[in-house]
């Protein structure tokens, strides 16, 4: 499983290519976020990399979960996102 860290500056269409690859690779990808802005941009990038992969008749999910991860010595509550191929 690959690890992909999304922030508030991340670009969506860059982060919907890597999980196209790592889709076409055979591969599921698990995306790490903290806070709204990282959310959002990586929930774009997984809609923009369904349409990269669809016509290669790959379908994606999304399982949403929350994780805890320690940030500079003080624990943070991140959303990941699980994303592997139907």
């Amino acid at each position: 499983m690959e690890v992909l860290k999304v922030s508030t500056t991340s670009v969506p269409k860059s982060v919907a290519g890597a999980i196209a690859a790592i889709a076409r690779g055979g591969g599921s990808a698990e995306i790490h976020t903290i806070g709204a802005g990282a959310v959002n941009q990586a929930v774009k990038s997984i809609a923009i990399a369904r349409g990269y992969v669809a016509p290669n008749g790959i379908e994606l999910i999304c399982i949403p979960a929350f994780s805890q991860i320690e940030v500079d010595g003080e624990t943070k509550t991140s959303i990941i996102f699980l994303v592997d191929k139907r």
